[in-house]
């Protein structure tokens, strides 16, 4: 894992930054990586560099420039193929014009095209590094440079090309801190088996608590478990809002009395947990994936073993200290920890680039300055 951030100086860099085509960037509703990808642009750009955004609909950050692969983002074709080849093929048509010092990609089929880059190209797996796509990123070899989200994604697949964690972040002076609790628990995703909407709902009930639901539920596997595992559960005590949108999303967060997590698969991060925590809400969580890594047991939340040990953690969670819960993420998920990290990550790749001669001095783990002698306006653009 990459050292605590710090406030660093380091020498202008040029990033192109490429995001999903799905939402915009930030998004209005759902839309973990392009709220994340939003929060890191506006924040390296305040940190001194310059950003070139690649994505999709309205120019909405503080991006220098922003390159739309679409007018209108293409959400309702989400998990189909086309998309995502198109805004890959965008970003090589973009990158031909720009010169920059590094491409920083957080898209599935971009990657494919970093060979022959004279830059380098950094990766963040925002999802699975295992099965089909743990394949996919091995075969990429280290044309790419992978960046992991939590140390549980990375020790799941540890043979490929990682060069660092950097644990995702929000703005936490967003998020309103509420010390006083409603008497509900939410639950609050996409709709489908691994992230446990139906459990919530079990659980919720079994220890006599109002749950409110609100999620995602676009493609066609999400209405199909919806339809099948939570509308049949719905009514007294069981609450559906729809998707929330950012607005609602954070009053929900704000009041609720926890955020039930019940994951069943190895989640690399769960951006939710650390907007619950932003505002004084403890999380209740099964222990996998990032979990133990996000979520201070008995100090920010409750980690259960089993889902049947969820009804007791949502009784006892009024003891979590709000106040805790929020100083937490701002000590380890505010956006300048997560700037600084990948900062750190982008000055030692540049530094491997330049000749021995020209490594005068290095941002590496130890918090040195790094300054090169290429410029990014003295690159060559993009192949």
């Amino acid at each position: 894992m990459l050292p605590e951030a710090r406030r660093a100086t380091p020498e202008a860099m040029h990033v192109a930054m490429v995001a999903p085509p799905w939402f915009e960037v930030p998004p209005v509703g759902y839309g973990g990586i392009e709220s994340v990808v939003a929060d890191l642009v506006d924040r390296l750009v305040e940190r001194g560099h310059e950003v070139t955004l690649i994505g999709a609909g309205r120019h909405l950050t503080r991006a220098s420039r922003f390159i739309a692969g679409f007018e209108e983002p293409p959400s309702q074709r989400l998990g189909t193929p086309i998309p995502e080849v198109l805004q890959a093929a965008a970003t090589a048509e973009a990158l031909r014009e720009l010169h920059v010092d590094l491409v920083h990609d957080n898209t599935l089929a971009g990657p494919l095209l970093a060979c022959g880059r004279d830059v380098p190209t950094v990766v963040t797996v925002h999802g699975p590094a295992t099965g089909e796509l743990g394949t996919y990123y091995s075969r990429l070899g280290r044309a790419v440079n992978l960046v992991a989200i939590s140390d549980s994604q990375r020790r799941l697949n540890p043979r490929l090309n990682w060069i660092g964690t950097v644990h995702n972040a929000t703005n936490v002076a967003r998020f309103p801190f509420q010390a006083r609790k409603d008497d509900y628990v939410l639950w609050l995703g996409r709709f489908n088996p691994d992230k446990g909407a139906h459990l919530a709902i079990t659980a919720a009930r079994t220890a006599g608590l109002r749950l409110v639901l609100a999620g995602k539920c676009i493609e066609a596997e999400e209405r199909a478990y919806f339809t099948r595992h939570v509308e049949p559960d719905l009514g007294p005590g069981v609450e559906y809002v729809g998707e929330a949108d950012v607005e609602l999303k954070r009053e929900l967060l704000a009041h609720a009395r926890a955020l039930v997590f019940p994951i069943q698969w190895e989640e690399p991060f769960g951006m939710v947990m650390i907007e619950a925590m932003a505002c004084g809400t403890p999380v209740v969580a099964t222990r996998r994936g990032s979990v133990p890594e996000v979520v201070v047991h008995a100090k920010t939340g409750l980690v259960v073993d089993t889902v049947d040990d969820l009804p007791a953690a949502l009784g006892s969670v009024a003891d979590i200290d709000p106040a805790a819960c929020r100083r937490h993420v701002e000590e380890r998920f505010d956006l300048d920890v997560m700037a600084a990290g990948y900062e750190c990550l982008y000055q030692r790749l540049l530094a491997k680039a330049l000749p021995q001669r020209d490594r005068a001095t290095v941002q590496a783990q130890d918090g040195t300055r790094f300054t090169p002698t290429t410029r990014h306006s003295e690159r060559r653009p993009v192949a």
